[in-house]
């Protein structure tokens, strides 16, 4: 098969990191979320930090979290000046850098519209009613009650939406911005894979 790459876009919740990590197991290809891009970024001389606590943030948060962090740049900021903007490249340049490598699935990051020119990409996103995605919050003990997951849940799918739908001009969660979209309710995982397979890119 030719290289491919599969980035999953998905609602709080809705089981979007579970359904990247079983199909980079099926297909035997690298898996990355925000942990394992934070230790790519580190590998390649950027800061960990570029992920793992600009977390997919509206704008006015990642400035508030870079001019609190890095009054000075370091080494690792040398090529970009510490914006908004600027970092949202660096964490782009990241993604690149991984995807030139091989075949590989990404949750998150606006890695679909990073990724948007590659022939191999298939971009996924995972939706579910809001109760569902409450009850799978508290089931994982991030939440004590149905009304904190609740909120949680709101919460990051607003965070994730003003990050996606500033820094790409698109709408987060619409239909016609990916290939796939499914509600994790009505499919399991396992129910999804033979689904996505059958959509990868032919040889």
């Amino acid at each position: 098969m030719n290289d491919f790459i599969i980035v999953i876009g998905r609602q709080y919740g809705a089981g979007g990191r579970k359904l990247g990590k079983r199909l980079a197991e099926t297909l035997n290809v690298p898996y990355y979320d925000k942990e394992l891009l934070s230790e790519a970024a580190d590998a390649l001389g950027f800061s960990k930090e570029l992920f793992l606590k600009a977390d997919e943030k509206k704008p006015s948060i990642l400035r508030s979290f870079l001019s609190f962090n890095y009054g000075s740049p370091s080494a690792s900021f040398s090529s970009y000046t510490l914006s908004d903007d600027n970092l949202y490249r660096a964490q782009s340049d990241v993604i690149k850098s991984i995807c030139e490598k091989g075949s590989c699935v990404i949750v998150g990051r606006t890695a679909d519209y990073v990724m948007r020119d590659h022939p191999g990409l298939l971009s996924i996103f995972v939706h579910a009613p809001e109760e569902h995605r409450a009850k799978a919050i508290l089931e994982r003990g991030e939440a004590k009650s149905m009304e904190e997951a609740l909120d949680k849940a709101r919460k990051f799918d607003r965070s994730r939406e003003s990050y996606y739908n500033y820094f790409t001009n698109r709408h987060w969660g619409r239909a016609d911005n990916y290939d796939l979209t499914f509600n994790s309710s009505r499919l399991s995982t396992e129910a999804l894979l033979p689904l996505i397979l059958s959509a990868l890119p032919n040889p």
